[in-house]
């Protein structure tokens, strides 16, 4: 598949997270939780694939991104950072493992909040979100993703974590085992994961070393292989 689409709307959410609002096919689909390899239809840039999650929900007249820009090397992301309202994009292949199965945890690791961020939308417009857990760590407060929206749909089920900063009303630790014996206390439920490689790693062995079982645990196949 390979499907142009103009960019609407590109603006920075966050100190390195942009917001892109792409238009949307006509009879484009996607699962809450999934992915699409997208280029930048420049002639340089148009066979560089990389996969971003929709953060939109699957019935919105547009597609929605929210991607971590790297100013620190001259990648598909740093040209993204240039990207603006009005240039193209080109859409390629849909994919992913994360989607919604049943009530439980939810734990993000920075930009790994995005496969979730459309699910809980889905699942807070059917009022259907309660009995689901958020756990979301960054290094500082300026790194959050969507915050507001995101207290706003969990209230006193969303745990902050901050490890590189101390403010009141978040905790300032690391996800390692210690934490989720403090804040899980139910390890037979559903685990959603998704973060940097080596977070959801130590987090997937740690869950199952407490107890969880395998079929529990929702996070990108691609990432590990430790069953």
């Amino acid at each position: 598949m390979s499907i142009l689409v103009k960019v609407l709307e590109a603006q920075f959410i966050t100190h390195n997270v942009k917001r892109f609002v792409l238009e949307k096919p006509d009879d484009f689909e996607f699962i809450p939780g999934q992915a699409v390899n997208l280029s930048i239809n420049l002639p340089e840039w148009k066979d560089q694939l990389r996969p971003f999650t929709f953060t939109c929900l699957k019935e919105a007249k547009f597609l929605e991104f929210m991607i971590k820009i790297y100013d620190d090397h001259q990648g598909v992301t740093n040209m993204l950072g240039r990207i603006n309202a009005g240039d193209e994009l080109i859409l390629h292949d849909v994919f992913g493992a994360i989607k919604f199965d049943k009530p439980g945890v939810f734990i993000a690791g920075g930009t790994g909040i995005t496969p979730f961020i459309a699910i809980f939308r889905d699942l807070y417009q059917k009022n259907k979100l309660r009995g689901n857990r958020l756990i979301y760590t960054n290094k500082t407060s300026e790194d959050i993703i969507d915050g507001e929206e995101l207290f706003r749909m969990f209230q006193k089920d969303l745990v902050t974590v901050l490890t590189r900063q101390g403010i009141i009303g978040y905790t300032g630790k690391r996800i390692d085992r210690n934490f989720l014996i403090e804040n899980i206390v139910d390890f037979s439920q559903n685990f959603y994961v998704c973060g940097p490689d080596d977070l959801v790693k130590e987090i997937i062995r740690n869950l199952i070393d407490l107890g969880a079982e395998p079929e529990t645990l929702i996070f990108e196949n691609d990432i590990i292989a430790l069953f």
